[in-house]
């Protein structure tokens, strides 16, 4: 398991306080031009630690990623878009996508049901596209356990619980019911941060957006997604 801790200038040792954090350069294609297959590059957090600030940065940063738009039975809000933001559909066609093994996760949510369709996920895949979500612990598993390797897991931390409730008041979407709610719900999210191979501290959006590029490019060049390498291998040592 590896660890990230997103540090603002008050965590920084001593000598480097005071200098400009690097930022984030653009996610870089492979010089070489190698297929590959592409990354399910999933974020989760509890609601309020950032992981949908983060998503929107990285697309509007890397407009090729790919990213996954979910299905929802709960109401659409003001300024959404169906098929942008979600595919909104009643409790009686989810059911029957359900039955029909038409999504790669789904999950209960606060009352509502989400999931992943599975054709334009797949299809992006064996593009060699990356593709992003944003999705909570239940979701990640299911994906895990069917995807396996093509997924890459990043759980976001808030700095403290005291943090996170100050975030959801900050956001005033909410009724302080539903933020209670969340809140109680977030401890048991906190509590599989285990279940990921990366975990950052989100102290500062900024930095911790720059981790998580850092990761997405790393995982792009891992040699088990480089399907075109070995046919380079065999020209160079023949």
């Amino acid at each position: 398991m590896i660890s990230a801790r997103c540090l603002t200038n008050r965590h920084r040792p001593r000598h480097l306080r005071g200098m400009t954090p690097p930022t984030s350069r653009p996610l870089q294609p492979d010089p070489h031009g190698f297929k590959r297959r592409g990354v399910l590059f999933v974020l989760s957090s509890p609601s309020g630690a950032g992981k949908s600030t983060i998503a929107r940065k990285l697309l509007a940063a890397h407009p090729e990623l790919g990213v996954s738009v979910s299905a929802t039975t709960r109401p659409i809000r003001p300024g959404e878009e169906d098929g942008k933001d979600y595919h909104f559909v009643d409790l009686e066609q989810f059911r029957r996508m359900t039955a029909e093994g038409e999504f790669l996760e789904w999950a209960h949510v606060f009352g509502h049901r989400y999931g992943t369709p599975r054709a334009p996920v797949e299809k992006m895949l064996a593009e060699g596209k990356d593709v992003l979500f944003d999705i909570d612990w239940q979701g990640a598993q299911q994906l895990f356990q069917i995807a396996g390797g093509d997924v890459v897991r990043t759980f976001i931390l808030p700095p403290s619980m005291e943090e996170l409730h100050q975030r959801l008041l900050k956001r005033a979407t909410d009724t302080i019911e539903v933020i209670d709610a969340r809140m109680q719900r977030a401890a048991n999210e906190v509590s599989h941060w285990d279940g990921y191979e990366y975990v950052l501290v989100n102290d500062d959006v900024e930095e911790c957006f720059s981790s998580v590029c850092t990761i997405l490019e790393a995982e792009r060049l891992k040699r088990s997604r480089q399907t075109g390498l070995i046919g380079f291998i065999r020209k160079l040592i023949k």
